[in-house]
């Protein structure tokens, strides 16, 4: 059985979008416990466009829903170089740090799912990952959006140090 992805437009974007994680929350009160969740999604249109949002309700989904508009308020462009990412970088959120690589055409997505899932949405074929420290979904999927929010193209590099892209390499 095929699950299909909802998609919706945000300026002119078409957004799919997948849930990493729901937690379940409880709260111990005087009759017993309140049970709450929360949601993590990322959303994307697969060429270089990426978002990240966090709901809570007090059922499964309604705290997608939120999670999935919140993921869609907060949408970044990814600089991306023939299905990979044009350098090395190291992303950090608290103890969580994701370290990702360039691969060669062919090689696929090497990362865990929480990382899977913001770099698929990003457009990304072809990485190599690690993610190190925590191990806690949250922290993993925002280290992923830094490192990703850190790549710069040639000419981004090139403008920033005032020469020629010719001159990069010697």
């Amino acid at each position: 059985m095929k699950i299909k992805r909802k998609r919706t437009k945000i300026d002119g974007i078409e957004l799919s979008d997948k849930v990493v994680i729901i937690n379940r929350v409880a709260k111990v009160v005087k009759g017993g416990r309140r049970f709450s969740f929360n949601a993590l999604s990322v959303v994307g249109d697969s060429d270089g466009h990426v978002g990240v949002g966090f709901g809570k309700a007090n059922d499964v989904p309604d705290a997608i829903d939120k999670s999935k508009e919140d993921a869609k308020k907060n949408v970044y462009k990814i600089n991306i170089n023939k299905n990979t990412i044009p350098h090395e970088v190291i992303g950090q959120f608290k103890s969580a740090k994701v370290i990702m690589k360039p691969a060669a055409p062919g090689t696929g997505i090497i990362a865990g799912a929480s990382v899977r899932a913001v770099i698929e949405k990003a457009g990304i074929s072809d990485i190599l990952t690690k993610s190190q420290g925590s191990r806690n979904p949250i922290n993993i999927v925002k280290a992923t959006l830094d490192g990703l929010l850190q790549l710069r193209s040639l000419k981004e590099t090139a403008e920033a140090r005032e020469v020629q892209i010719s001159k990069l390499w010697e």
